[in-house]
């Protein structure tokens, strides 16, 4: 009988709260990493903490098993995504995973990278195997991913709790970076900030807000989707929650209202009410997300934009990026009913007008040439995701910013879709679900450009290609065909109407 019983190697490693034990994957010193999971950087946000800022955890005596993923702020089976991000039921949401290939060195301290997941603000998890450290362990990074509260109880705007919780605790997560992570082998004096979707829009909200700027030194957006949510739509939103829970629109009526009962209406008090099929998509591009980082005149006293523009974060190094085709896919299921509708008029059914339309179109005509069903994609991705792109480089004028686009199509999905990249960014092509997004032979040479280009950047380095800093437009292309440049002049030039 063959004895199949694996032999776990701890690690352990002191905190500022106590001593915590991780596992180590591979051998010490010969490639191996050490994974220390769930370990708690406030309180569980319960009870009298459900809606307050994010508070310290009390010391603990002995030593705290760090083997597992803590408790995930998403909840529930939310069945097959792009991203694998599994649910971890409990109550003490608020954790920190650490990967590192050094814990408790007293040599050289190694950069750092924290990882900030997408899911729109409403949705996901760093439970994530994509998110696993382990390429950036075998190339001298510490990997930190963070978990933070999501919809309402992270983003709503509720009269007597204090606003953008959820921001608040990513600050919480990146001053526990700073007090704990010289403990895991890695230097809180070179932290770079990285996140997808609205992971990236996380990390444009803290490279452009005041509040962050000593706790973290260089920053990658991948796909970013900003919220910067007014505070006439912050308001009415939460007074649509409470309307529809049937409580006060105050902390006391909220927290009388179940979570699993405020998560199961946020979607519907999202939107106002309408008969029009169109009004959801339209109020999307015009509005944005409707949970997320508010501007609240405190925390978040700007935009994001307006903020890089005014200097904010100006001497910080910025990668950001997006896919070519990031939402096109959900028009695929339309292609036949559109295929007969002049993409004018299907972009004006948006709300799209007339002169952006025509300079938009003249700006897209090989999209034009796919098909109806692809230019309203196209432009769905464009006005959510590659105009930041250039709005925001162009917002940070001469401070170090590159930009970039991953253009390789998938050949399960058609387009170089959304969280198409993120496997290729941390190259972890072998891990599961990947297959699923990107085919069952992803080009690694793409992970190892791309990846590289990251590791690059954490390491304090420039990642390998012009800035647009330097040449406003200049853009490195991964995936792109191959006989074309990797490096192109004027790469957004087909989002010039959205910007």
């Amino acid at each position: 009988m063959t004895d199949t019983t694996t032999t776990i190697r701890y690690a352990e490693a002191r905190t500022t709260t106590g001593r915590v034990r991780g596992a180590w994957r591979g051998e010490p010193g010969a490639g191996g990493s050490a994974a220390f999971l769930g370990i708690p950087f406030a309180k569980a946000p319960v009870g009298d903490l459900r809606f307050a800022a994010p508070v310290p955890v009390d010391p603990w005596e002995g030593v705290r098993d760090a083997l597992e993923f803590g408790a995930t702020a998403q909840r529930g089976d939310t069945g097959i995504t792009l991203i694998p991000e599994p649910s971890v039921p409990g109550e003490s949401t608020l954790n920190v995973n650490v990967f590192t290939p050094a814990p408790g060195a007293t040599g050289t301290p190694l950069p750092v990278l924290v990882w900030i997941h997408g899911g729109g603000y409403v949705s996901g998890s760093p439970a994530s195997p994509w998110y696993d450290g382990r390429a950036f362990n075998r190339d001298g990074v510490v990997t930190v991913t963070i978990s933070y509260r999501l919809g309402f109880d992270g983003f709503g705007r509720i009269d007597g709790a204090p606003s953008n919780r959820g921001v608040r605790d990513w600050l919480a997560a990146l001053q526990w970076v700073q007090d704990d992570i010289a403990n895991f082998g890695g230097d809180p004096s070179r932290v770079t900030i990285a996140g997808q979707s609205a992971g990236g829009g996380a990390v444009l909200r803290l490279l452009a807000l005041p509040a962050a700027q000593h706790l973290f030194h260089s920053a990658w957006a991948l796909s970013a989707a900003l919220a910067d949510v007014p505070p006439d739509r912050a308001e009415a939103a939460s007074a649509r929650l409470a309307a529809l829970a049937g409580v006060a629109p105050t902390r006391d009526g909220f927290a009388s209202a179940p979570e699993a009962t405020l998560h199961g209406l946020q979607s519907k008090a999202s939107r106002a009410p309408s008969r029009d099929r169109l009004a959801g998509v339209r109020a999307m591009l015009d509005d944005g997300l409707s949970w997320g980082p508010a501007v609240d005149g405190d925390l978040v006293p700007q935009p994001t934009v307006a903020a890089l523009r005014d200097g904010v974060g100006a001497d910080k190094p910025l990668v950001l990026g997006s896919t070519d085709d990031e939402f096109t896919m959900v028009l695929d299921g339309a292609a036949r009913a559109l295929r007969l509708v002049p993409a004018g008029l299907a972009l004006s059914r948006l709300g799209v007008p007339r002169d952006r339309r025509r300079d938009y179109l003249a700006d897209n005509a090989a999209q034009r040439r796919k098909g109806t069903a692809a230019v309203l994609g196209r432009y769905v991705t464009d006005a959510i995701f590659r105009s930041t792109v250039a709005r925001v480089a162009e917002a940070r004028g001469a401070a170090p910013t590159w930009v970039y686009r991953f253009s390789w199509p998938s050949p399960t999905k058609r387009w170089a879709l959304h969280c198409l990249d993120v496997p290729f960014w941390f190259d972890c092509l072998d891990e599961p679900g990947v297959a699923a997004i990107a085919g069952d032979a992803p080009p690694r040479r793409i992970a190892a450009a791309l990846h590289g280009a990251a590791v690059a950047l954490v390491r304090g380095d420039d990642p390998g290609w012009p800035a647009w800093s330097s040449t406003p437009g200049t853009t490195r292309v991964f995936g792109g065909e191959a006989s074309a440049s990797d490096v192109i002049g004027d790469g957004y030039r087909s989002v010039r109407a959205l910007v």
